[in-house]
């Protein structure tokens, strides 16, 4: 399929209407649909609730485009509302979680592979390697405050071992800044993975933050906490790495350029034929918002959108096990440390990233308390337990 962003119009604003009771679909099956499906689902909610936010900071600092950003924000809302109560209520949080962080490292790997800046692409494998290791943290606490396994998630998709230990990923605030991409010169695609990627991030680290409480078990709370505070990293590295130069529709007009692409690689990959539909839908929806956007644009800053977008969209994200990559990574990279904003070799990280993190980590580390002595095993820990009670 091929989509003309420039001359595409998509639905209007004004005929996106959402009735209440169409807003809450029927969910997915926990087991019976393909962790994929979920991993669009929540990447699209993390799309949605970033336009949202981003809109309102924009109403907040100009006026005039205060009825267009309202118009355009409402639709997204209910949106993220209709994609967001997909997710079934048979999830428990941390199984939830265990989706986040699937989604943190397939979809990261994928956009490191495809990305054709190699100091970008170098900040995507970074931090999929933090995640990674998250997914093994918060697969230990599945196991051991559930008694569940996560790969009836992951299903068979994403390994189940450390990455770079989340003991280590404690840094000072400034060894979180990156380079950022030139507006002027880096391509459109590497404009919009740092959208998509923050976008991602963003919404991880707001979950966290609003999961961690609600646990009683004190590990738990304690693990929340501290991978809530890597991600406020990563949602820092992620965000460095956009130009601070573009302007305010400059940017709104990326948004939306990179809301139709993902919708695009959804609906390219979805094996859900009903959920598929909605993706088209939301699709020609943002086509519609681009549109609006492209005429906000050219009357106020007198600019071509041409200048900003690509003609067509690039190729789809592949929404497919990156498993090799992600090993391949792994055994490349994980002595990988940060001194600024570059990437260097464990003995030549900053002192001031040492001495953060000796401190934060001076009273405990949850991340290994939860992990001690853990290693994967199909249908967990009990499983193993009784076959060698069993003997």
């Amino acid at each position: 399929m091929s989509v003309n962003l420039l001359d595409a119009r998509g639905t209007p604003v004004e005929k996106q209407k959402f009735t209440l009771r169409e807003l809450v679909q029927k969910p997915i099956s926990k087991m019976d649909d393909d962790a994929f499906t979920r991993v669009r689902i929540i990447l699209a909610n993390g799309l949605e609730q970033q336009a949202n936010r981003f809109q309102h900071m924009c109403s907040q600092i100009n006026g005039e485009l205060r009825p267009a950003l309202a118009s355009v924000r409402r639709v997204e809302h209910h949106q993220q509302t209709m994609i967001n109560w997909l997710l079934s209520s048979d999830h428990s949080p941390i199984e939830t979680t265990i989706g986040y962080e699937q989604v943190a490292i397939e979809v990261t790997a994928a956009i490191a592979q495809q990305e054709p800046d190699p100091y970008l692409a170098q900040v995507y494998r970074f931090g999929l390697l933090e995640d990674f290791d998250h997914m093994y943290r918060y697969s230990a606490l599945l196991d051991r405050v559930e008694g569940k396994d996560a790969n009836n998630i992951l299903q068979c998709y994403t390994d189940i071992i450390p990455g770079r230990i989340t003991f280590d990923e404690h840094r000072h605030p400034t060894d979180d800044l990156r380079d950022h991409y030139d507006r002027t010169k880096a391509a459109p695609i590497s404009k919009m993975n740092a959208l998509t990627i923050m976008s991602g991030e963003y919404q991880t680290r707001d979950y966290y933050m609003n999961i961690g409480p609600m646990f009683s078990d004190p590990v738990a709370r304690q693990l929340y906490a501290e991978i809530a505070s890597i991600e406020e990293q990563h949602v820092t590295q992620y965000g460095s790495i956009i130009d601070p130069d573009e302007t305010l529709l400059e940017k709104w007009l990326l948004y939306e350029a990179n809301e139709v692409y993902n919708y695009y690689s959804f609906m390219e990959s979805e094996g859900n034929p009903r959920i598929k539909a909605i993706w088209e839908r939301f699709m020609d929806y943002e086509l519609g918002h681009l549109d609006l956007v492209k005429n906000l644009f050219q009357k106020y800053e007198n600019r071509d959108p041409a200048e900003i977008l690509p003609e067509t969209l690039p190729d789809p994200i592949p929404f497919e096990s990156q498993r090799e990559f992600v090993r391949q990574t792994l055994e490349a990279e994980i002595h990988l440390r940060t001194n600024g904003s570059k990437f260097v070799n464990k003995q030549d990280e900053s002192r001031q990233s040492i001495e953060y993190r000796d401190y934060i980590n001076s009273e405990g580390s949850p991340s290994n308390a939860v992990a001690e002595g853990y290693v994967w095993t199909p249908g967990t820990e009990i499983t193993r337990l009784t076959a060698v009670g069993g003997k």
